[in-house]
């Protein structure tokens, strides 16, 4: 097949954007198959193939198509050179905007659809892609036709305008809804719906920031329920689905609940005092890093489970006993044997572990309050101020004292921008 590469790279990178694509010598197929079964139900009596095949055949080469349909879905179209038979390049279906239930009931009147089909219609397109600007994506298929002609004065773009269904008129005739046919596709709906929460939990549960960001780009645009007049309500509700998914990802990946509650309940209340549809989406990315970032730091896979109770007592309190005789009488086994086990599976000792747990929590506590260096050993759970300085030179680099003078005339500009806003 001619231009396989370009083609190969088109298709990686749409699916990675999750736009669809196809690429076929029988597109009418393809595009009757995409609507997810929207134009059997809203036309069931038509010769659906033809329509399309008008479509097909105005296709002509060194252009690039855009149409869009009565659903309001947007497609390009491509008419790759070959040698053997015509082969067809189609993007989409995809959306430019969220339609509101008002723009979406307007569509069922225009059309004469049965009043019933305004749940199912709505359905179909917050399962699409939302590109809000077509320009990447022109532009992604001005290259590819640029590769393939030659240049870009060699081709031309095309819009062919509201196409599919143009010549049937609304009848009264129209059979009566179909309960079954509901059914069927909101079972379609929801299983796409489940498939795409598995991925997000699976990549989330491994701790693959870049794969669970791609996904809940793709999430954010489809599956927003809209139950309730206001946007900013519909999206809070949509973040907390998130964040309860999330947890069960955290749990997944052999986070202790003691971690997955804590953050948890910081982005609960992160949403609820979260206003503006932009902060909104953002705070839904920063949800599904904070869990990716959470299972790489704390996830317990491939550890014992004496040492998971270890790790679990050490981060619920720095400031117990955590010596290595304390930790074997509390689990009651040999010191010797928990020590061993212990360096096997975490590739450090206890003390060297407490250590940096305790030396991690000290810095957290320079940069965030102004505690006196001695309370702030204390509250790591080190009674000596010197032996925490020591140790936290050792691990810093620099002594608690040298580094918050390192950090305070930043501290202290943050602080000014702060009070400035609210002046």
């Amino acid at each position: 097949m001619k231009y396989e590469p370009e083609l190969n790279f088109m298709q990686k990178f749409l699916k990675n954007s999750h736009v669809p694509c196809f690429l076929s010598t029988n597109p009418p197929e393809y595009l009757s198959s995409t609507d997810q079964g929207i134009s059997h139900l809203l036309f069931p009596h038509s010769d659906l193939m033809s329509e399309l095949k008008k479509i097909f055949s105005m296709c002509g080469p060194n252009k690039i198509y855009r149409f869009s349909d009565q659903f309001m879905c947007h497609y390009l179209i491509l008419k790759i050179p070959d040698d053997e038979n015509p082969l067809y390049f189609i993007i989409g279906p995809y959306i430019t905007s969220r339609y509101t239930k008002r723009e979406i009931r307007g569509r069922i009147e225009k059309y004469a659809f049965p009043p019933e089909t305004v749940s199912q219609l709505e359905n179909f397109l917050l399962s699409l892609p939302i590109l809000t600007s077509e320009s990447s994506l022109l532009t992604l298929a001005n290259t590819l036709g640029e590769c393939i002609w030659g240049g870009l004065n060699n081709f031309s773009v095309q819009d062919i305008g509201h196409t599919v269904f143009s010549d049937l008129e609304p009848v009264a005739e129209r059979p009566d809804y179909m309960e079954p046919m509901d059914a069927f596709f909101s079972m379609k709906l929801l299983e796409k719906r489940y498939s795409d929460e598995n991925r997000l939990i699976q990549a989330v549960s491994q701790g693959q920031t870049h794969k669970a960001e791609m996904l809940i780009s793709h999430f954010s645009a489809v599956h927003i329920d809209m139950r309730a007049p206001d946007m900013i309500r519909n999206l809070k509700n949509y973040l907390i689905v998130v964040n309860v998914l999330m947890r069960k990802a955290a749990e997944y990946g052999a986070v202790h609940p003691l971690h997955i509650d804590s953050l948890s309940s910081r982005l609960a209340r992160q949403i609820e005092q979260t206003n503006g549809e932009e902060a909104l989406f953002r705070l839904a990315n920063e949800i599904v890093r904070k869990y990716c970032l959470l299972v790489r730091n704390h996830s317990m896979k491939g550890h014992s489970l004496l040492v998971r109770k270890i790790l679990v007592r050490i981060d619920s309190d720095l400031t117990a006993d955590l010596s290595l005789k304390a930790q074997a009488d509390f689990l009651d086994v040999n010191p010797s044997y928990l020590s061993t086990l212990f360096k096997k599976e975490t590739g450090t000792t206890l003390t060297e572990y407490v250590n940096r747990k305790r030396v991690e929590h000290g810095i957290f506590l320079l940069n965030t309050t102004q505690m006196q260096i001695q309370t702030v050993a204390q509250n790591c759970g080190i009674s000596d101020v010197n032996y925490f300085t020591k140790t936290f030179k050792k691990i810093v680099g620099k002594t608690p004292k040298d580094y918050r003078n390192h950090i305070s005339p930043y501290m202290r500009e943050y602080e000014r921008a702060e009070h400035l806003k609210k002046c």
